[in-house]
Protein backbone atom coordinates (compact mmCIF):
# COMPACT_ATOMS: atom_id res chain seq x y z
CA UNK A 1 0.00 0.00 0.00
CA UNK A 2 1.31 3.39 -0.60
CA UNK A 3 2.48 5.43 2.15
CA UNK A 4 1.34 8.74 3.00
CA UNK A 5 4.22 11.82 2.99
CA UNK A 6 2.78 12.15 6.44
CA UNK A 7 3.07 8.70 7.43
CA UNK A 8 6.44 8.68 6.35
CA UNK A 9 7.48 12.06 8.23
CA UNK A 10 5.94 10.06 11.28
CA UNK A 11 7.94 7.15 10.45
CA UNK A 12 10.84 9.08 10.47
CA UNK A 13 10.25 10.18 14.20
CA UNK A 14 9.84 6.71 15.26
CA UNK A 15 12.84 5.36 13.50
CA UNK A 16 16.47 5.03 15.68
CA UNK A 17 18.07 8.50 14.81
CA UNK A 18 21.75 8.34 13.06
CA UNK A 19 24.24 11.21 13.15
CA UNK A 20 22.38 14.14 10.76
CA UNK A 21 19.26 12.26 10.67
CA UNK A 22 15.97 14.00 9.58
CA UNK A 23 13.37 13.70 12.44
CA UNK A 24 10.00 15.13 12.15
CA UNK A 25 8.83 17.96 14.21
CA UNK A 26 4.80 17.84 15.07
CA UNK A 27 2.75 21.53 15.02
CA UNK A 28 1.62 22.00 18.36
CA UNK A 29 0.10 25.57 17.97
CA UNK A 30 -0.30 28.44 15.40
CA UNK A 31 -0.72 32.54 15.56
CA UNK A 32 0.69 35.70 14.70
CA UNK A 33 1.12 39.21 14.72
CA UNK A 34 -0.54 41.06 11.50
CA UNK A 35 1.70 42.48 9.06
CA UNK A 36 0.42 45.96 9.37
CA UNK A 37 0.54 46.29 13.27
CA UNK A 38 2.25 49.28 14.41
CA UNK A 39 2.58 51.16 17.66
CA UNK A 40 2.79 54.61 18.63
CA UNK A 41 5.83 55.91 19.45
CA UNK A 42 6.72 57.49 23.19
CA UNK A 43 5.35 61.20 23.01
CA UNK A 44 8.74 62.37 23.78
CA UNK A 45 10.34 60.86 21.25
CA UNK A 46 9.46 63.31 18.89
CA UNK A 47 8.08 63.87 15.71
CA UNK A 48 10.36 61.90 13.50
CA UNK A 49 9.06 58.59 14.45
CA UNK A 50 5.64 59.44 14.86
CA UNK A 51 5.83 57.83 10.93
CA UNK A 52 8.38 55.03 10.00
CA UNK A 53 9.81 53.87 6.95
CA UNK A 54 10.53 57.54 5.17
CA UNK A 55 13.73 56.65 3.81
CA UNK A 56 13.37 52.81 3.32
CA UNK A 57 13.87 52.54 -0.31
CA UNK A 58 16.58 55.59 -0.34
CA UNK A 59 17.73 56.89 2.59
CA UNK A 60 18.70 59.90 0.65
CA UNK A 61 15.25 60.85 -0.13
CA UNK A 62 12.85 61.40 2.65
CA UNK A 63 9.89 60.73 1.68
CA UNK A 64 6.59 61.70 3.51
CA UNK A 65 3.17 60.30 2.13
CA UNK A 66 2.30 57.52 3.80
CA UNK A 67 1.95 54.51 1.92
CA UNK A 68 2.91 55.75 -1.80
CA UNK A 69 5.97 53.53 -2.33
CA UNK A 70 5.35 49.95 -3.32
CA UNK A 71 8.05 47.37 -2.11
CA UNK A 72 9.40 44.26 -3.80
CA UNK A 73 10.43 40.85 -2.53
CA UNK A 74 13.95 40.21 -1.32
CA UNK A 75 14.09 37.45 -3.45
CA UNK A 76 13.07 36.45 -6.96
CA UNK A 77 14.92 37.81 -10.54
CA UNK A 78 15.86 41.47 -9.97
CA UNK A 79 14.81 42.04 -13.76
CA UNK A 80 11.69 40.86 -12.92
CA UNK A 81 11.10 41.53 -9.13
CA UNK A 82 8.07 40.44 -7.69
CA UNK A 83 5.30 42.92 -5.53
CA UNK A 84 5.17 42.10 -1.88
CA UNK A 85 1.75 43.87 -1.52
CA UNK A 86 3.39 46.52 1.51
CA UNK A 87 3.86 50.37 1.01
CA UNK A 88 5.68 52.26 2.88
CA UNK A 89 5.84 55.35 4.89
CA UNK A 90 3.51 53.88 7.89
CA UNK A 91 1.97 55.58 10.45
CA UNK A 92 3.40 54.76 13.44
CA UNK A 93 6.18 52.43 14.59
CA UNK A 94 6.10 48.95 12.56
CA UNK A 95 5.28 45.97 15.20
CA UNK A 96 7.84 43.72 12.73
CA UNK A 97 10.53 41.47 11.67
CA UNK A 98 10.80 39.47 14.87
CA UNK A 99 14.27 38.48 15.14
CA UNK A 100 14.56 36.90 18.65
CA UNK A 101 12.40 35.03 21.05
CA UNK A 102 11.72 34.45 24.72
CA UNK A 103 9.44 32.11 26.78
CA UNK A 104 8.84 33.38 30.22
CA UNK A 105 7.20 30.53 31.16
CA UNK A 106 3.02 31.73 31.78
CA UNK A 107 2.51 31.17 28.02
CA UNK A 108 3.64 34.46 26.89
CA UNK A 109 7.08 35.54 24.87
CA UNK A 110 9.50 38.88 24.87
CA UNK A 111 9.52 39.38 21.13
CA UNK A 112 12.38 41.30 19.73
CA UNK A 113 11.97 43.88 16.92
CA UNK A 114 14.39 43.87 14.00
CA UNK A 115 16.44 46.89 13.46
CA UNK A 116 13.76 48.12 11.45
CA UNK A 117 13.89 48.17 7.27
CA UNK A 118 17.25 46.23 7.14
CA UNK A 119 20.02 48.24 7.35
CA UNK A 120 21.91 51.49 9.50
CA UNK A 121 21.03 53.99 6.99
CA UNK A 122 17.69 53.45 6.07
CA UNK A 123 16.63 52.93 9.55
CA UNK A 124 16.81 56.10 10.83
CA UNK A 125 13.19 57.15 12.16
CA UNK A 126 12.79 52.61 13.21
CA UNK A 127 12.88 52.75 16.98
CA UNK A 128 14.25 49.55 18.70
CA UNK A 129 11.55 48.02 20.80
CA UNK A 130 10.86 44.62 22.58
CA UNK A 131 7.21 43.26 22.65
CA UNK A 132 5.77 41.28 25.20
CA UNK A 133 3.38 39.24 23.25
CA UNK A 134 0.46 36.56 24.23
CA UNK A 135 -0.32 33.82 21.55
CA UNK A 136 -3.65 31.98 21.68
CA UNK A 137 -2.83 28.81 20.03
CA UNK A 138 -7.02 28.23 19.80
CA UNK A 139 -7.41 31.05 17.33
CA UNK A 140 -4.11 32.16 15.89
CA UNK A 141 -4.24 35.75 17.42
CA UNK A 142 -1.60 37.14 19.24
CA UNK A 143 -2.11 40.14 21.74
CA UNK A 144 0.79 43.10 21.90
CA UNK A 145 0.83 43.05 25.47
CA UNK A 146 3.05 45.76 25.85
CA UNK A 147 5.98 47.63 24.07
CA UNK A 148 9.41 48.64 25.24
CA UNK A 149 11.40 50.97 23.85
CA UNK A 150 15.20 50.70 24.20
CA UNK A 151 16.49 53.92 25.35
CA UNK A 152 19.97 55.08 26.81
CA UNK A 153 19.57 58.51 29.19
CA UNK A 154 22.86 57.70 30.93
CA UNK A 155 25.11 57.95 27.53
CA UNK A 156 26.43 54.11 28.38
CA UNK A 157 26.79 53.69 24.23
CA UNK A 158 30.27 54.46 23.80
CA UNK A 159 29.34 56.42 20.04
CA UNK A 160 27.16 58.65 18.61
CA UNK A 161 23.72 58.03 18.11
CA UNK A 162 20.75 59.23 16.00
CA UNK A 163 19.13 60.70 18.96
CA UNK A 164 22.14 62.47 20.79
CA UNK A 165 20.13 65.41 21.57
CA UNK A 166 17.55 64.39 23.54
CA UNK A 167 16.90 63.77 27.28
CA UNK A 168 15.80 60.04 27.01
CA UNK A 169 17.77 58.74 23.71
CA UNK A 170 15.80 56.16 22.39
CA UNK A 171 17.78 54.14 20.10
CA UNK A 172 16.69 53.64 16.46
CA UNK A 173 17.82 50.95 13.58
CA UNK A 174 20.59 53.65 12.87
CA UNK A 175 22.37 52.98 16.09
CA UNK A 176 22.06 48.63 16.59
CA UNK A 177 20.55 46.16 14.32
CA UNK A 178 19.08 44.25 17.12
CA UNK A 179 19.15 39.85 16.55
CA UNK A 180 19.08 37.54 20.00
CA UNK A 181 17.40 38.19 23.18
CA UNK A 182 18.22 36.63 26.52
CA UNK A 183 17.10 37.25 29.95
CA UNK A 184 20.06 37.15 32.38
CA UNK A 185 19.34 37.84 35.82
CA UNK A 186 17.52 40.90 36.01
CA UNK A 187 18.62 42.31 32.58
CA UNK A 188 17.93 42.12 28.80
CA UNK A 189 21.31 40.74 27.07
CA UNK A 190 20.78 41.69 23.17
CA UNK A 191 22.99 40.29 20.04
CA UNK A 192 23.67 43.04 17.95
CA UNK A 193 25.25 43.03 14.30
CA UNK A 194 26.53 46.16 13.55
CA UNK A 195 29.38 45.84 16.48
CA UNK A 196 28.95 43.49 16.97
CA UNK A 197 27.99 44.05 20.17
CA UNK A 198 26.78 42.48 23.20
CA UNK A 199 23.78 44.93 24.43
CA UNK A 200 22.96 45.23 27.81
CA UNK A 201 19.35 46.47 29.54
CA UNK A 202 16.88 46.60 32.63
CA UNK A 203 13.79 44.87 32.06
CA UNK A 204 12.38 48.56 30.92
CA UNK A 205 14.99 48.97 28.32
CA UNK A 206 17.39 51.22 29.56
CA UNK A 207 21.12 50.54 28.45
CA UNK A 208 23.13 49.42 31.07
CA UNK A 209 26.53 49.22 28.74
CA UNK A 210 27.80 47.70 25.72
CA UNK A 211 30.38 44.44 25.14
CA UNK A 212 32.95 44.69 22.90
CA UNK A 213 34.10 41.34 21.07
CA UNK A 214 37.92 40.63 22.40
CA UNK A 215 38.37 37.31 22.31
CA UNK A 216 41.72 36.35 23.68
CA UNK A 217 43.24 39.81 22.63
CA UNK A 218 41.38 39.76 19.28
CA UNK A 219 38.67 41.99 18.07
CA UNK A 220 36.18 41.08 15.96
CA UNK A 221 34.21 44.06 14.50
CA UNK A 222 31.88 44.21 11.60
CA UNK A 223 31.79 47.45 8.69
CA UNK A 224 29.51 48.97 10.53
CA UNK A 225 31.42 49.47 13.86
CA UNK A 226 32.06 52.51 15.28
CA UNK A 227 35.60 53.04 14.95
CA UNK A 228 35.56 52.14 11.08
CA UNK A 229 35.67 55.01 8.65
CA UNK A 230 35.25 54.03 5.36
CA UNK A 231 38.65 52.55 4.31
CA UNK A 232 40.81 54.71 1.65
CA UNK A 233 41.37 51.41 -0.81
CA UNK A 234 38.78 48.62 -1.46
CA UNK A 235 41.60 45.99 -0.39
CA UNK A 236 42.24 48.03 3.14
CA UNK A 237 39.51 45.84 5.38
CA UNK A 238 39.88 47.33 8.87
CA UNK A 239 37.02 44.19 9.87
CA UNK A 240 36.54 40.88 9.69
CA UNK A 241 32.96 40.49 10.53
CA UNK A 242 30.90 40.98 6.96
CA UNK A 243 28.46 43.11 7.34
CA UNK A 244 24.94 41.15 8.68
CA UNK A 245 26.81 38.75 10.14
CA UNK A 246 27.12 39.25 13.57
CA UNK A 247 24.85 37.99 16.76
CA UNK A 248 21.94 36.84 14.80
CA UNK A 249 22.57 33.79 17.39
CA UNK A 250 23.05 33.66 20.91
CA UNK A 251 22.52 31.29 23.90
CA UNK A 252 22.11 31.07 26.85
CA UNK A 253 23.93 28.37 29.27
CA UNK A 254 20.96 26.87 31.83
CA UNK A 255 23.14 28.00 34.56
CA UNK A 256 22.44 31.23 33.39
CA UNK A 257 26.55 31.86 33.70
CA UNK A 258 27.67 32.25 30.46
CA UNK A 259 26.44 33.24 26.99
CA UNK A 260 27.26 31.94 23.56
CA UNK A 261 26.88 34.80 20.94
CA UNK A 262 27.47 33.24 17.31
CA UNK A 263 28.50 35.02 14.23
CA UNK A 264 25.67 34.41 11.48
CA UNK A 265 27.64 34.38 8.42
CA UNK A 266 31.64 32.66 8.31
CA UNK A 267 34.97 35.18 9.35
CA UNK A 268 36.96 36.91 7.05
CA UNK A 269 40.36 35.42 6.86
CA UNK A 270 42.45 38.31 5.97
CA UNK A 271 45.57 35.50 5.81
CA UNK A 272 43.71 33.30 2.82
CA UNK A 273 41.41 36.61 1.75
CA UNK A 274 38.75 34.50 2.42
CA UNK A 275 35.67 33.55 4.17
CA UNK A 276 36.53 31.01 7.00
CA UNK A 277 36.11 26.99 5.27
CA UNK A 278 37.26 23.86 6.06
CA UNK A 279 36.91 21.06 3.65
CA UNK A 280 35.28 22.50 0.96
CA UNK A 281 32.47 23.79 3.54
CA UNK A 282 32.04 27.03 5.19
CA UNK A 283 32.38 27.70 9.08
CA UNK A 284 30.94 29.98 11.40
CA UNK A 285 32.01 29.90 15.51
CA UNK A 286 30.37 30.20 18.72
CA UNK A 287 31.75 32.32 21.40
CA UNK A 288 31.34 31.98 24.99
CA UNK A 289 31.10 34.86 27.43
CA UNK A 290 31.37 35.41 31.35
CA UNK A 291 27.82 37.05 32.71
CA UNK A 292 29.93 38.03 35.59
CA UNK A 293 33.07 39.59 34.38
CA UNK A 294 31.19 40.76 31.09
CA UNK A 295 34.62 39.13 29.47
CA UNK A 296 34.80 36.70 27.03
CA UNK A 297 36.61 33.48 28.04
CA UNK A 298 38.68 32.73 25.19
CA UNK A 299 36.62 29.15 24.76
CA UNK A 300 35.32 28.93 20.80
CA UNK A 301 33.19 26.34 18.94
CA UNK A 302 32.80 25.88 15.18
CA UNK A 303 29.84 25.31 13.46
CA UNK A 304 30.16 23.91 9.93
CA UNK A 305 27.81 24.80 7.35
CA UNK A 306 25.81 22.40 5.38
CA UNK A 307 26.21 24.48 2.06
CA UNK A 308 27.71 28.02 0.92
CA UNK A 309 25.37 30.45 1.59
CA UNK A 310 23.96 29.03 4.63
CA UNK A 311 23.52 31.48 8.04
CA UNK A 312 22.87 30.43 11.51
CA UNK A 313 20.00 32.53 12.87
CA UNK A 314 19.32 31.49 15.88
CA UNK A 315 20.71 29.25 18.93
CA UNK A 316 19.27 28.04 22.32
CA UNK A 317 20.71 25.62 24.89
CA UNK A 318 18.99 22.27 25.68
CA UNK A 319 20.94 21.87 28.56
CA UNK A 320 24.30 21.84 29.61
CA UNK A 321 26.32 20.94 26.27
CA UNK A 322 23.41 20.26 23.64
CA UNK A 323 21.94 23.15 22.00
CA UNK A 324 19.83 23.95 19.21
CA UNK A 325 20.46 26.12 15.79
CA UNK A 326 18.65 27.29 13.17
CA UNK A 327 20.63 27.12 9.71
CA UNK A 328 18.67 28.30 7.12
CA UNK A 329 19.55 29.66 3.16
CA UNK A 330 19.58 33.19 2.31
CA UNK A 331 17.88 33.24 -0.93
CA UNK A 332 14.55 31.35 -0.91
CA UNK A 333 10.77 31.57 0.26
CA UNK A 334 7.22 29.91 -0.50
CA UNK A 335 5.98 26.62 -1.31
CA UNK A 336 3.14 27.02 -3.21
CA UNK A 337 2.86 28.10 -6.39
CA UNK A 338 6.07 26.91 -7.66
CA UNK A 339 7.33 28.96 -10.63
CA UNK A 340 8.02 26.64 -13.89
CA UNK A 341 11.16 27.56 -15.93
CA UNK A 342 10.26 30.58 -17.46
CA UNK A 343 9.91 33.72 -15.41
CA UNK A 344 6.95 34.91 -14.03
CA UNK A 345 5.69 36.96 -11.40
CA UNK A 346 2.84 35.42 -10.11
CA UNK A 347 4.64 32.27 -8.31
CA UNK A 348 7.99 31.19 -6.58
CA UNK A 349 10.82 31.49 -8.47
CA UNK A 350 13.15 30.46 -5.55
CA UNK A 351 10.58 28.44 -3.48
CA UNK A 352 11.85 27.24 0.22
CA UNK A 353 14.31 25.22 0.37
CA UNK A 354 16.84 24.68 3.54
CA UNK A 355 15.26 25.85 6.29
CA UNK A 356 16.64 23.17 9.44
CA UNK A 357 16.77 23.32 12.85
CA UNK A 358 19.76 21.19 14.18
CA UNK A 359 20.88 19.76 17.31
CA UNK A 360 24.11 20.15 18.53
CA UNK A 361 26.29 18.20 21.06
CA UNK A 362 29.16 20.77 21.77
CA UNK A 363 30.88 18.04 24.21
CA UNK A 364 31.54 16.48 21.12
CA UNK A 365 34.10 17.99 19.52
CA UNK A 366 36.43 16.72 16.34
CA UNK A 367 39.79 17.49 16.00
CA UNK A 368 39.27 20.49 14.36
CA UNK A 369 37.08 21.77 16.59
CA UNK A 370 33.60 21.03 15.12
CA UNK A 371 30.47 20.53 17.34
CA UNK A 372 28.77 17.33 16.45
CA UNK A 373 25.42 17.91 14.27
CA UNK A 374 23.30 15.08 15.90
CA UNK A 375 19.73 15.63 13.68
CA UNK A 376 17.59 18.03 12.13
CA UNK A 377 14.17 19.05 11.67
CA UNK A 378 13.12 20.31 8.13
CA UNK A 379 10.86 23.52 8.53
CA UNK A 380 8.97 22.85 5.47
CA UNK A 381 8.16 19.47 6.23
CA UNK A 382 6.38 19.47 9.72
CA UNK A 383 3.61 17.11 10.31
CA UNK A 384 -0.04 18.55 11.21
CA UNK A 385 -1.94 15.75 12.14
CA UNK A 386 -4.24 17.89 14.34
CA UNK A 387 -4.65 20.76 11.95
CA UNK A 388 -2.97 23.51 14.24
CA UNK A 389 -2.24 26.23 11.30
CA UNK A 390 -4.29 29.06 11.37
CA UNK A 391 -1.77 30.42 7.58
CA UNK A 392 -1.19 28.36 5.04
CA UNK A 393 -3.92 26.10 4.59
CA UNK A 394 -4.23 23.01 7.23
CA UNK A 395 -2.59 20.26 5.08
CA UNK A 396 -0.98 17.00 6.39
CA UNK A 397 2.36 18.43 6.50
CA UNK A 398 2.92 22.12 7.00
CA UNK A 399 5.79 24.30 5.99
CA UNK A 400 7.33 27.23 7.24
CA UNK A 401 8.19 29.07 3.78
CA UNK A 402 10.04 31.84 5.21
CA UNK A 403 13.01 33.15 4.07
CA UNK A 404 14.01 34.08 7.61
CA UNK A 405 13.03 31.85 10.00
CA UNK A 406 14.86 33.89 12.35
CA UNK A 407 13.94 33.41 16.41
CA UNK A 408 13.69 29.97 18.43
CA UNK A 409 13.08 29.90 22.71
CA UNK A 410 12.31 26.20 24.04
CA UNK A 411 8.99 26.76 26.11
CA UNK A 412 9.16 23.03 28.04
CA UNK A 413 10.66 19.92 27.95
CA UNK A 414 9.10 18.79 24.37
CA UNK A 415 8.48 21.93 23.00
CA UNK A 416 10.41 25.16 21.24
CA UNK A 417 8.85 28.32 19.33
CA UNK A 418 10.14 29.52 16.10
CA UNK A 419 9.14 33.60 14.90
CA UNK A 420 10.00 34.39 11.55
CA UNK A 421 11.71 38.05 10.35
CA UNK A 422 9.34 39.08 8.20
CA UNK A 423 11.34 41.73 6.76
CA UNK A 424 8.17 44.26 6.49
CA UNK A 425 7.47 45.46 3.40
CA UNK A 426 9.38 43.37 1.43
CA UNK A 427 9.44 39.31 1.72
CA UNK A 428 6.52 37.76 0.60
CA UNK A 429 6.59 33.58 1.01
CA UNK A 430 3.08 32.77 2.81
CA UNK A 431 0.81 34.41 -0.12
CA UNK A 432 2.02 35.62 -3.28
CA UNK A 433 1.23 39.05 -3.24
CA UNK A 434 1.53 39.97 0.45
CA UNK A 435 3.89 41.06 2.98
CA UNK A 436 4.58 38.14 5.64
CA UNK A 437 3.28 38.18 8.95
CA UNK A 438 5.42 37.74 12.21
CA UNK A 439 4.01 34.12 12.84
CA UNK A 440 4.95 32.79 16.43
CA UNK A 441 5.02 28.43 15.66
CA UNK A 442 4.87 25.97 18.70
CA UNK A 443 6.65 22.68 17.90
CA UNK A 444 7.14 19.58 19.43
CA UNK A 445 10.71 18.64 18.66
CA UNK A 446 10.56 15.30 21.12
CA UNK A 447 12.27 13.23 18.43
CA UNK A 448 15.09 15.96 18.20
CA UNK A 449 15.26 16.16 22.06
CA UNK A 450 15.96 12.42 22.21
CA UNK A 451 18.14 11.90 18.96
CA UNK A 452 21.97 10.82 19.70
Amino acid sequence: MQRTLLSILLGLSASAVLAQTEVTATLAGHAYVPFNTVTNAPKDAGVLFETSGKFANDPRQRVEKLGSVAANTFVGDPKHPRASGGFLPLKGQSVQGFSGIHAIGDGTFLALTDNGFGNKVNSMDALLMVHHVKPNWKSGKTQVMKTTFLHDPDRKVPFFINNENTTKRYLTGSDFDVESIQVVGNEWWIGDEFGPYILRTTAQGKVLGVIETVVSGKKYTGPDHYQHARPPVPTALPFNVRRSGGFEPMAKSVDGQKVFPMFEWPLWDAETKAYESHNGKPFTRILELNVASQQYTGQMWKYSFEQAGNVAADFQMLNAHEGLVIERDDASEGVNPVCPKETRTDCFTHPAQFKRIYKIDMSQVDADGFVKKVAYIDLTRIANPNSKAHLGGNAAVFALPHLGPEGLTVVDAEHIAVVNDNNFPYSSGRTIGQPDHNEITLLNIKTLIDAK
